[in-house]
């Protein structure tokens, strides 16, 4: 073969990854959430009362006592399992490198600390025409739409029984304030919905919170200081290590526990949030509906049909020893556990394990946050394609330009997220007798699953039998193809020199990217690869590989294609791994990766175009069920509709850059208004009315949320009774629901705003 059709081979090899369509949009029904070993089988599992550990995950996710000053998990999550409110919610960009942390004037002529967002504020980046990219951009910002958190401080103390906020020592943020007086902080990035999330392979957009649980941090293996409290004699307790997988959540918990923008004042820790409530009822400030789904089978609610009360009739200390093996909270003498920072009596065991009881309670509860009765799920599927038939006629067209967009490369699967690596993964796997879908419309688990596609669609958004975290696609870049972690994706959403993203760093300085550790592995460098799964990737299943071996030598810039500097994947750990990393290739020859020789050559070489990374500016791809209800959208909240999110697609995104996606590109929407109509009837098939009108799971307690202060941007008032530097506030009930839900139904996120 001449060099000619090598590059015509290669050229074929892109245009498959440019034109491949992905899978289709296919129901959640009998989808299995990812397994979690250790943490409810075996001979020793971690929790020993699945229920109640439910009801216990349930109670900390709602209670206000939970963070320093009202602030709960919930506070940013109480809305279709995302925040709603529209006041003082914006943060000036403090993710920005060397950023100044001045707010921004919006379009509205109003903005920073307390202002009431308008409807003209959306989009925050705007164009002439919002359909023509070329039209010219008329006004952009760094500033971001969030989530009004926590005024902070710094702590020294808090009552084991009584009072929902902190001592801490509190004083105007130097940010967060309106003419001196301080306002509640808010969060640098757009809080995503709740629901669902537990199919996420990480969590946070930038992917910080780890698939491994290691028990008191989000930080998975990479935390060598990480592990809980054993008892292993009657006087002798240890520290151990532990790796629960597919336990994101978990992770996420504990990093919003300690976030001090989002929940806590400083110097406290998680075990002193146990130390606050282990003796207090759950919820002891807020209703609770007699028929809450979770609470009332257990009997632990005090209200009755004729008076909603405050409350659960147990303790925390009480659903934790039920919930979790004793061997973990028994153990009751003193001085092993360590002793808060601000001084004063040691830990016990439950203080010490309370991250982990926290964490994998609430991750317990989320769990059971899966909307799958949504029109997208419920609709007749035909036989062969998969296609959802049973839909209207607009929201079938919706559904093919979804496709024909490329909609669902970034969003594929069940979960419409390429981020969902282990689903995605089992339904491609074949598993006899295994099937999902609706009943009428049964799937079994296979190639086929997500429609009768080509399998090369599938794998071009990272679905394959084997859950690779790293791919290798076409960007922007002008090497090509690019490494890029599965499920996160540079969108231009934003100016890409205004948040990293997953080109961050981690507690340690490490990156957080699985594409850069997965270059270190190549090169050797083991011990800097942190996440095992960085190891385990199969160079064969790439849609664009990274060596390459037609039986002969040549040269070309983007592969290693000379034998001698090539090696069979999985050669460096046995040949059992070989045969593993061999099986179901779209192609023998991709089944190579670079001698580590070749790989240290290659990465020190200033044209290298073989280890280019997307990870700057790169975002996961959130679930798309219920996205109607799910506003303001993108990871910085500069969308306020689905009409802008589909204008945004249309017209090619915002902020050209090399790592962005090669699939953003300006589509037949553009153009086409009816084309725009149809995908916007389609999205809205995804919510699921159990959401829409909090039906059991999504029922919850009463809770009570700051909303911003009295006054505007201009003007608030000093005397808050936690200090009278900060602004009083004004706050919105969330009254409690039982499990058959309300009347009316929650709305968009864009009908809350001021029509100006």
């Amino acid at each position: 073969m001449n060099l000619s059709k090598i590059i015509a081979a290669c050229c074929l090899t892109l245009s498959q990854a440019a034109f491949a369509h992905g899978p289709i949009p296919v129901p959640l029904i009998g989808v299995p959430t990812p397994p979690v070993p250790g943490l409810l089988d075996g001979t020793d599992p971690i929790v020993v009362n699945k229920e109640m550990a439910i009801a216990l995950g349930k109670a900390l996710f709602w209670d206000v006592n939970i963070g320093s000053d009202g602030m709960a998990c919930a506070s940013c999550h109480f809305h279709a399992g995302a925040d709603n409110r529209t006041k003082n919610q914006i943060n000036p960009g403090t993710l920005i490198p060397n950023a100044d942390n001045q707010f921004d004037v919006l379009t509205s002529g109003f903005g920073g600390p307390n202002h009431n967002l308008q409807v003209s504020d959306f989009p925050l980046t705007q164009f002439n025409n919002p359909l023509d990219k070329n039209s010219g951009m008329s006004y952009t910002t760094d500033d971001t739409i969030a989530s009004s958190g926590t005024f902070s401080g710094v702590f020294t103390g808090t009552s084991a029984f009584s009072g929902m906020n902190d001592d801490c020592e509190r004083s105007a943020d130097s940010i967060f304030n309106v003419h001196g007086i301080g306002t509640r902080k808010a969060e640098p990035r757009n809080a995503p919905t709740t629901i669902n999330a537990v199919f996420n392979h990480r969590n946070f957009w930038d992917g910080r919170a780890n698939n491994t649980f290691n028990g008191s941090s989000n930080w998975g293996d990479r935390d060598p200081d990480a592990g809980v409290w054993v008892q292993t004699g009657r006087r002798k307790v240890e520290k151990q290590q532990l790796h629960l997988k597919n336990s994101a959540l978990a992770s996420q918990a504990v990093a919003t526990a300690l976030s001090q923008l989002e929940m806590i004042c400083s110097n406290r820790s998680i075990a002193d949030i146990g130390r606050k409530v282990l003796f207090r009822n759950p919820l002891q400030h807020q209703k609770v509906h007699y028929q809450d789904s979770v609470f009332a089978p257990l009997n632990l609610t005090k209200s009755t049909a004729g008076a909603q009360k405050a409350g659960l009739n147990t303790t925390y200390k009480k659903m934790i020893r039920a919930s979790f093996a004793r061997k973990y909270w028994g153990y009751t003498r003193r001085g092993s556990f360590g002793k808060p920072a601000i001084g004063g009596r040691s830990y016990n065991q439950m203080e010490a394990n309370f991250p982990m009881f926290f964490a994998l309670a609430i991750q317990l509860y989320e769990t059971t946050l899966v909307s799958d009765q949504a029109p997208i799920d419920t609709a007749v599927r035909d036989a062969d394609t998969y296609m959802p038939i049973g839909l209207t006629n607009s929201e079938l067209r919706g559904a093919e330009v979804f496709i024909e967009s490329h909609c669902n490369i970034c969003h594929a699967g069940p979960l419409l997220t390429a981020a969902a690596i282990t689903t995605n993964s089992t339904l491609v796997t074949p598993t006899d007798g295994a099937f999902y879908g609706p009943e009428h419309s049964l799937r079994a688990f296979g190639p086929e699953s997500m429609g009768n596609v080509p399998v090369d669609a599938a794998k071009d958004a990272g679905v394959t039998e084997f859950p690779n975290v790293v791919i290798r696609d076409v960007t922007r870049n002008p090497a090509g193809q690019q490494f890029m972690d599965v499920g996160f994706f540079n969108t231009s959403v934003g100016d890409p020199e205004k948040d990293p993203g997953l080109n961050g760093v981690d507690d340690f300085n490490q990156p957080l990217s699985f594409s850069a550790q997965y270059i270190q592995y190549l090169m050797g460098n083991y011990e800097n690869v942190k996440d095992k799964q960085a190891k385990q990737v199969h160079s064969c299943q790439f849609m664009v590989p990274i060596a390459w071996n037609l039986g002969f030598d040549f040269s070309f810039p983007a592969f290693f294609t000379l034998s001698a500097d090539r090696e069979v994947d999985g050669s460096r750990e046995g040949s059992s791994e070989i045969a593993k990393r061999s099986q179901n290739c779209q192609d023998n020859a991709y089944a190579w990766i670079p001698t580590v020789d070749a790989a240290i050559t290659a990465f020190n070489n200033p044209s290298n175009k073989k280890f280019p990374i997307a990870s700057k500016a790169s975002f996961k791809a959130p679930t798309l069920r219920n996205i109607e209800l799910t506003g303001p959208y993108m990871h910085n909240g500069s969308m306020a509709t689905l009409e802008q999110v589909i204008e945004f697609y249309a017209r090619g995104g915002n902020f050209d850059n090399k790592n962005q996606h090669d699939f953003l590109a300006t589509t037949p929407m553009s153009t086409n208004p009816q084309k725009r109509a149809d995908l916007l009837a389609f999205l809205k098939t995804l919510t699921d009315d159990r959401v829409r009108f909090e039906r059991a799971p999504f029922d919850h307690p009463e809770i009570i949320v700051p909303n911003g202060h009295p006054g505007d941007d201009n003007l608030v008032s000093g005397g808050n009774t936690m200090d009278s530097a900060l602004a009083t506030e004004d706050f919105i009930t969330i009254p409690a629901v039982g499990k058959n839900g309300i009347t009316t139904a929650i709305k968009p996120f864009a009908n809350n705003l001021i029509t100006n």
